[in-house]
Order: structure tokens, then C-alpha cells, then sequence
């Protein structure tokens, strides 16, 4: 397992790259964030951007790290309790902290383009 602390201004889809990078991670499942964000910026399910501007508490997020990409789902909180998410994408910058478990299973995640669906999608090898 994999437990990394992000600090304030690092941007969470970078520094989950790095981490990936950096630890030589072959594949890597998200299993608990916390933390809070300036802002945000998800892809929606209609394929555009949507920034939120914080700043925002982690509430969940859910995902797999793979050696070419990151495929996260993050859900935010406000100020007033209101939860939005959808898909991670660059340019969410770690308000005050994020705290990061990934589990790290014995196989290889690579993200290749799917013809089908348009989008970068997983598949799984043997280690």
C-alpha cells in the first residue's frame, strides 16, 4: 500500500501521476481520499468541463491508477454541505491537504484508447 500526504497548491491529477512515477506503480486502486481542494474541475457525463470553486472538502473518491493515466471519480462538498462530482481532471489544486491510501494489486493496469467509446480505457495484465 501506497499512503502519500499532498500539500497545499500541488494539483491532486499531477501529484497522483507523480506518485504513480515515482513509485514505479504498475497498478494502483484508490481506496480512501480526504482532503479539500481550492477548486475543481470534472469532466461531466456530457464530455465538458465544469470548474467549482471552493474551497471544496473531499467526500469521496474512487479510481484506478494505471502506468499511462489516472482514471479518478471525485465527489465535493461547499461550504453550505452541497456534494457535487464527477471525472478528475487537471487544475484541482490542494487547499489544505489531501491524504491518499492506494492499494497496489499484483497485475499491470495500462489505459489504451477504446474505438468504441472514444476515451482512454482500462485494461489489465498479468504481473
Amino acid at each position: 500500500m501506497i499512503v502519500k500526504r499532498l500539500h497545499p497548491g500541488q494539483d491532486l491529477k499531477g501529484s497522483l501521476l507523480k506518485i504513480q512515477d515515482s513509485e514505479g506503480l504498475k497498478a494502483g486502486v484508490v481506496l480512501s481520499m480526504v482532503g479539500s481542494l481550492n477548486q475543481a474541475v470534472f469532466r461531466m457525463s456530457d464530455g465538458n468541463n465544469k470548474t467549482i470553486p471552493g474551497p471544496l472538502e473531499i467526500v469521496s473518491a474512487t479510481g484506478t491508477i494505471a502506468t499511462n493515466g489516472v482514471h479518478l471519480h471525485l465527489a465535493v462538498a461547499d461550504k453550505n454541505g452541497t456534494v457535487m462530482g464527477g471525472h478528475l481532471m487537471d487544475g484541482c489544486p490542494i487547499h489544505t491537504t489531501a491524504e491518499i491510501c492506494i492499494a497496489c494489486p499484483d497485475m499491470v493496469f495500462e489505459r489504451v484508447l477504446d474505438p468504441e467509446t472514444g476515451y482512454m480505457e482500462l485494461e489489465i495484465f498479468p504481473l
